[in-house]
């Protein structure tokens, strides 16, 4: 963008027309950064055989076709090929899927609101769609959208950190000598604002010159994309898990080697007392490779993929609950909350502002533009009404500026003829806005705020003192908000922060305002299910002590036996050493006149004391607290700044949204117990079977092949059809488990050793019956019939693991659960598949209807039994 189109566009205050927006799009293309090249598919194919496991199996399927070249026998060898094929190719799916449903997710930040002018009115786009010689609105909290010149500035620093490690730049338009000489040093120049970095005070006004890859930081390595992956309370324990269970199967497969190569030793006298070397390799070669393949049984690799797969789910299903995951681990950790520290404007109330009265020496109720209150109302505000009416910016401001329209008063006509000389913008600390402006050739400095401390600033009488405090205890029983709003003439020149300061006294007070804001419908009953779940709700806000503790006691964190103790404000948390804060904290349940400091604090003081927080948040001042917690929830209507230190966004603003989100992560944490009971009884059942096996003597129960096949069938299929169960809203009466509870409770260790055992002694008589009743041993068919039912009866504990932790029937909502029913159609019809086709390769042979039917009917005892234990629980429960 040329200079002239800079200085022309300092001159207007309409931004662009619609026309030049088109325009420009053409000329200069969409506000996107070219993502970071992608690793190729084919690339990401091959990581697969990074794993161990494979790389042993490829390693002895390489001797295997060594072998197979001379036998003349490729059976088996392709077998174990197309065993592994799929086993990566399965794999490599559905993680490439989960990062494609997090890259969609991910790229729904540039749909993120920004705020220009266009048309002469200010308007929020999405990001992207900013364009070349836009007017961009910037204010205290903003991540500037691109790069721009500034034609307005008001006490405007900005945190370049991403770009140039300057955590605070001052800006501005004109700058004198010294400022001059100071900006040849710095990397940018002192009027230019760029993408990515933060607005910390102040607010301004710039004419975009640059977007997408033409900005700073599209020119540099963009830092912001690189993805980060965070170990979480359940990763650790998966891999503390997954690392014992290696160890017992390590242990058992060098076991089975060693036992079934001596016992062919002992007993194979026509091969091990000849000189046939490649019969005795191949023999050794066969037990090997048993062994490694109850390596591959005994560790859980579909772990990673039944929580990956868990996790995307729970992902786009949070997100259409109004849920917007950032940070993949706040899907589960939102299911082991046991405090949420919970903002008040926005989560609990609707944030819908509305001025319900304005009261001075008597009630307000006519204004005019030139009455100094309708002066201080329009310039000491940064918020804007749009041509439909709607605000934009700070719902309070903006309540203000709805209330002086509906009395004919136009607040751009009032900034129009005014000049802003200084401003000092508000803050939760200072806990009020001050303005100096010029009007009519007089200057004033207007104030408004938290009324305690606005009229500290004021000239009252005792009198009047009494009767303003009077009125606003009044609006504040009633979980009305209160504005102050206080001025005076000046003299002086003001021109900075600190010289606003020195005048902030002998003010008059204006009036005060009670501006109500009701609670959200949803979020009693919201509250009460988060209560019931075991999870401690806490107030924490700005507001006065009597507007909290009223919405408090609206919500249901309050009520008449509620010791006063557990109200406490900022000042007084401040004031309490960190011995009193440690026992304090947990009985605190309305903290109000809260600031950054106070609510970071209390975060700290909860995690002390292990507990797992969740905070809310919408303001650049939440970010310390927002980042400290176990999970930080910001808002959609929130700050940048907010949401970048967040790890979900409430994409709603609701209250109930949190509770949905525990639901989620509790029910999610669940589907993964369910995936480990029922995947560890797989592989106890095989082990057991192999090692029972090699003891009587009877050839491998089941080969190479067929593990390799159960394996991808338990692994990969109950991944899919255990992750993808829905929530289901019982987890809400448990209470939040314990930090370091391990993940295989008392009921699951009980219930996979009494499975695996069962299903193994089950088997293996069945296995010495047909060894003991033929008299050629156990034929191919007897040995197809055996694996079909090992298979069978897996699929049946697939509904045992569906009810696990419930005395529910398997078949509640069962028509709901698609993808369990999908499933289990796959795994039936790929049985068929590999017993009728299967041959050499799996070694079966095709079984009749009658066959087919006698094994299904034979082995859903495993769900009839179930059912009856489950009913039996039902009864006990009634009786109790």
């Amino acid at each position: 963008m040329s200079t002239q189109d800079i200085k022309n566009a300092r001159n207007h205050h309409t931004g662009l027309t619609d026309e030049q927006v088109a325009a420009n799009r053409i000329k200069f293309g969409k506000n996107i950064l070219t993502p970071p090249p992608t690793t190729s598919l084919w690339k990401l194919y091959l990581d697969k055989y990074r794993d161990p496991i494979i790389q042993v199996l490829l390693i002895a399927a390489a001797v295997s076709l060594v072998l197979a070249f001379v036998e003349q026998n490729f059976i088996e060898t392709i077998g174990i090929f197309v065993a592994i094929f799929f086993a990566t190719s399965v794999g490599f799916y559905f993680e490439r899927d989960a990062a494609k449903k997090f890259n969609i997710l991910n790229a729904l930040n540039e749909e993120s609101l920004v705020k220009v002018r266009r048309n002469g009115y200010v308007v929020e786009i999405p990001r992207k769609d900013v364009v070349v010689g836009d007017l961009m609105i910037i204010e205290v909290g903003d991540e500037i959208p691109a790069d721009g010149k500034l034609v307005k500035a008001v006490d405007l620093l900005i945190d370049e950190s991403s770009l140039t490690g300057e955590p605070i730049c001052s800006k501005g338009i004109d700058v004198d000598d010294d400022e001059e000489e100071e900006a040849h040093e710095k990397t940018y120049p002192h009027d230019m604002v760029l993408r990515s970095t933060m607005v910390m005070n102040g607010r301004g006004a710039a004419i975009v010159t640059a977007i997408g890859d033409a900005t700073e930081i599209g020119k540099v390595a963009r830092n912001s994309s690189e993805i980060t992956h965070t170990q979480t309370p359940l990763d650790t324990q998966l891999a503390k898990l997954a690392k014992l269970i290696s160890v017992v199967g390590s242990v058992v497969a060098v076991a089975a080697f060693v036992i079934f190569l001596i016992h062919d030793i002992l007993v194979n006298d026509a091969v091990w007392q000849g000189t046939d070397y490649f019969k005795m390799a191949e023999v050794v070669l066969q037990y090997f490779m048993m062994a490694v393949t109850l390596i591959v049984m005994a560790v859980p690799e579909g772990l990673p993929m039944a929580v990956t797969l868990s996790l995307a789910l729970n992902m786009r299903r949070m997100l259409k609950s109004n849920n917007l995951v950032r940070k993949l681990h706040a899907c589960e950790t939102m299911g082991a909350v046991t405090v949420i520290c919970t903002d008040k404007t926005g989560t609990l109330t609707e944030n819908k502002m509305t001025v319900m009265e304005m009261a001075g020496s008597s009630v307000v109720t006519e204004v005019s533009e030139h009455d100094v209150l309708a002066q201080a109302i329009a310039l000491n505000t940064t918020a804007e009404l749009g041509e439909d009416g709607a605000g934009i910016g700070n719902p309070t401001e903006i309540a203000l500026l709805t209330w002086l329209q509906k009395h004919g008063v136009d607040y751009q006509t009032i900034r129009n003829q005014a000049t802003t000389i200084a401003q000092l913008p508000f803050s939760t600390e200072n806990k009020y806005m001050a303005t100096v402006a010029e009007m009519g050739g007089r200057k004033y400095l207007f104030v408004k705020g938290a009324p305690e401390i606005v009229m500290n600033f004021c000239t009252l009488s005792e009198a009047e003192k009494q009767s303003y405090q009077s009125t606003l205890l009044g609006y504040q029983h009633k979980a009305m908000r209160t504005l102050a709003f206080a001025c005076k003439q000046l003299e002086a020149d003001v021109l900075s922060n600190i010289q606003i300061k020195n005048h902030l006294q002998n003010l008059s007070l204006q009036c005060v305002a009670a501006i109500s804001d009701p609670v959200r419908a949803d979020v009693p009953s919201a509250v009460n299910q988060c209560q019931q779940a075991g999870i401690e709700v806490k107030v924490v806000t700005g507001d006065t002590q009597a507007t909290a503790i009223e919405i408090a006691r609206q919500i249901g964190v309050w009520n008449d036996d509620t010791p006063k103790e557990a109200a406490l404000t900022g000042p007084e948390w401040n004031a309490l050493s960190d011995e009193e804060a440690y026992e304090r904290a947990h009985t605190i349940k309305v903290m109000s006149r809260a600031r950054p400091s106070d609510k970071q604090r209390l975060v700290e003081m909860l995690q002390k004391r292990k507990e797992v927080v969740a905070v809310t948040g919408d303001g650049t001042n939440d970010a310390p607290a927002l980042h400290y917690a176990h999970v930080g929830l910001s808002l959609g209507s929130g700050t940048s700044v907010a949401k970048e230190a967040s790890d979900m966004t409430l994409l709603d603003d609701s209250f109930g949204s949190i509770a949905h989100a525990v639901m989620w992560g509790r029910s999610l944490y669940k589907n993964i117990q369910r995936f480990l009971f029922f995947q560890l009884i797989v592989n106890i059942t095989a082990l057991l079977l192999v090692l029972g096996g090699a003891f009587i003597g009877v050839e491998m129960p089941l080969t190479v092949t067929q593990i390799l096949w159960v394996n991808l069938l338990m692994d990969t299929f109950a991944a899919m059809a255990l992750a993808s169960l829905p929530p289901s809203r019982e987890v809400m009466k448990d209470k939040p488990r314990k930090e370091n509870e391990f993940i295989l409770n008392k009921e699951m260790r009980q219930g996979i050793l009494f499975c695996g055992v069962t299903f193994f002694i089950f088997l293996f008589a069945m296995l010495i019956y047909c060894e003991r009743n033929v008299s050629q041993g156990i034929s191919m068919r007897e040995l197809t019939i055996f694996f079909t039912t090992f298979v069978m009866i897996q699929l049946w504990n697939l509904f045992n693991a569906k009810t696990l932790g419930s005395n529910h029937s398997a078949f509640r909502y069962l028509w709901k659960d698609k993808g369990l029913l999908l499933v289990l159609l796959l795994v039936i019809l790929g049985q068929w598949l590999i017993v009728t086709f299967g041959g050499k390769m799996f070694r079966t042979v095709p079984l009749s209807l009658s066959d087919w039917l006698g094994i299904i009917g034979f082995t859903s005892v495993v769900l009839w039994v179930g059912e009856l234990w489950r009913w039996t629980k039902r009864l006990r429960a009634r009786k109790s």
